[in-house]
């Protein structure tokens, strides 16, 4: 059997944003999907899922999710068998981005989350098509959830955030690196420039889909990941 597989899910989502990946890939590896929710720094939340994560795991995170699996890598890349990156970003925030959280951070703190989290989804960080406003639905459903205060803390986490290019050099295990076309927060050529960076990397580019292809054409997004968990371990 294949080693655990760990998900880690973006801003502002839960266990849902993989709920197809976890249907489909359960039924022949393990599957657990880690919280990125608990700290106000990247490399806090990091510290906290290492001692819950399984020895040696391979690891899959989406958004923000994928940025602290870069955080893992960097902290414990003998723990980490493989790793696969969707619609992410190695770089550390820019200032503009950063300045930006500010008044979404005001907002949230006044009781006005799903209006920050709409907004800032935007339906151009979704590809168009007929699921677009089932997938928007469930991302404010996820949202609601986790409440005000974990955005607060996942948005200092993404303030505070790491240039990861360098650990990214370094990577020794099979990588995937997958994002949707239509994918306007994280796009194609940052992608692009991430599988540059990775010495085994596989670039998977999804047509029909944005910043969630896991929802969005999640056929297809296990279908990448199931590739991915299937190549065979690359020596040290």
């Amino acid at each position: 059997m294949a080693e655990p597989l760990v998900l880690l899910p973006g801003m502002m989502c839960d266990a849902r944003v993989f709920g197809p990946q976890i249907a489909e890939l359960s039924a022949d590896m393990a599957v657990m999907v880690a919280p990125v929710t608990q700290g106000e720094r990247i490399e806090e939340i990091a510290s906290g899922l290492l001692d819950l994560l399984p020895k040696r795991f391979a690891l899959a995170g989406l958004s923000m999710g994928g940025i602290v699996a870069m955080e893992l890598l960097r902290r414990a890349p003998d723990r980490i068998t493989r790793i696969a990156l969707m619609d992410t970003n190695p770089l550390a925030e820019t200032p503009v981005i950063a300045a930006n959280r500010e008044p979404q951070i005001v907002k949230v703190r006044s009781g006005r989350l799903l209006e920050v989290v709409r907004d800032e989804m935007k339906p151009d960080y979704l590809a168009p098509g007929p699921h677009r406003g089932a997938v928007m639905e469930l991302v404010m459903d996820m949202a609601e959830t986790l409440g005000p205060e974990v955005f607060i803390r996942q948005s200092r986490a993404l303030q505070r955030r790491r240039d990861q290019q360098a650990i990214l050099r370094k990577c020794r295990t099979p990588a995937l690196v997958l994002c949707g076309e239509h994918d306007q927060l994280c796009p194609v050529k940052r992608h692009t420039f991430m599988a540059e960076l990775i010495p085994y990397a596989e670039l998977v580019v999804l047509e029909h889909a944005g910043h969630l292809p896991t929802l969005e054409q999640p056929a297809e997004t296990t279908a990448a990941l199931r590739n991915w968990m299937k190549q065979p371990l690359v020596l040290q």
